[in-house]
């Protein structure tokens, strides 16, 4: 019996101890608030990127998003490689209402010649597969990783970038717009890549619109 009030003065004790730390079992995790905020702030910045009034100036155009990867100091364009990394952007693009590629119908029309153009800076080549598709805008993403190793804990660190330039057809540069993501003992930098693009493509697609449409004003 002794033992039994000695329990229950116990529970008693720790329950009064809780209610004046404030406790609550629904209390949310620690850093919980300050990411909430942050997330909201975020999407408050892409709603009022997305709110710039040009839409109607763009719909239906259409735009090529064409990605590559630097390794050993070259870009690798193979879009096969790429195939849902554009998908990621261009269902974007698509809710603003651009008209988009696959990277089937882009590798059927353009040579990867032309497409490594776009890479190499020689525009009269990138300018040829724009027209060739009747794209009036690109959009080229450039992934660049690098490894090193973390003294700390032991392990490879790598970190990714991804660089994005939107140009109009003839190579006139509009906006660009950059995301990064790191990750330890990684080595698979094309799937890096893809959960960046995920994970940053909103923001991404809607900085580059509020540029476009800044940029575009009174043409």
């Amino acid at each position: 019996m002794r033992t039994s009030s000695a329990i229950l003065l116990a529970c008693w004790s720790i329950a009064i101890s809780a209610q004046a730390q404030g406790f609550k079992f629904s209390n949310p995790p620690p850093g919980a608030a300050a990411d909430a905020a942050a997330e909201a702030q975020r999407q408050a910045t892409i709603d009022a990127q997305l709110a710039t009034p040009c839409r109607d100036r763009i719909k239906n155009r259409k735009i090529m998003v064409l990605i590559g990867e630097v390794k050993n100091g070259f870009v690798t364009a193979s879009q096969g490689t790429y195939s849902r990394h554009v998908a990621a952007v261009n269902d974007r693009l698509a809710v603003l209402g651009l008209k988009t590629y696959t990277p089937e119908q882009i590798r059927k029309q353009i040579a990867q010649e032309e497409i490594d153009a776009y890479f190499k800076n020689d525009p009269d080549r990138a300018l040829s597969a724009a027209r060739r598709l009747a794209a009036q805008y690109v959009l080229r993403g450039v992934i660049a990783s690098n490894a090193v190793r973390n003294p700390m804990v032991g392990v490879n660190q790598v970190s990714v970038n991804l660089d994005f330039t939107l140009s109009e057809a003839s190579g006139k540069p509009v906006s660009s717009a950059s995301a990064r993501n790191e990750s330890y003992a990684g080595s698979d930098t094309s799937a890096m890549a893809l959960t960046l693009i995920e994970e940053r493509a909103d923001e991404v697609v809607a900085r580059l619109y509020s540029d476009y449409c800044r940029n575009a004003a009174g043409r």
